[in-house]
C-alpha cells in the first residue's frame, strides 16, 4: 500500500532541511511535496520505505508527524 507521511514544522528552516535531506536519501523530487504556506513536507511512499521517511522526518524536530493511505 501506498501512503502519504506529512510532517508540520514550527519554521520554514526546518522543513527545508527536512527536504533537502530527503532529496539526498535519494526520495524522488515528484513524490515530495512542500507546502511553504504551512511548512509542511508530504511523501508519497510505499509502506516498506515508510520507517526510513518518517525517521528523516523527525530528525528536524516537526511538531507533528502523520501518515494516511495514499488516495488518487
Amino acid at each position: 500500500m501506498t501512503q502519504t507521511v506529512t510532517a508540520a514544522y514550527g519554521s520554514a528552516d526546518k522543513a527545508i532541511n527536512a527536504y533537502d535531506e530527503l532529496i539526498a536519501e535519494g526520495f524522488p523530487r515528484e513524490k515530495l511535496y512542500f507546502d511553504k504556506e504551512t511548512n509542511q513536507i508530504k511523501v508519497i511512499i510505499p509502506d516498506t520505505v515508510r520507517p526510513e521517511a518518517e525517521e528523516i522526518l523527525k530528525r528536524h524536530e516537526p511538531n507533528e508527524v502523520w501518515a494516511r493511505p495514499f488516495q488518487d
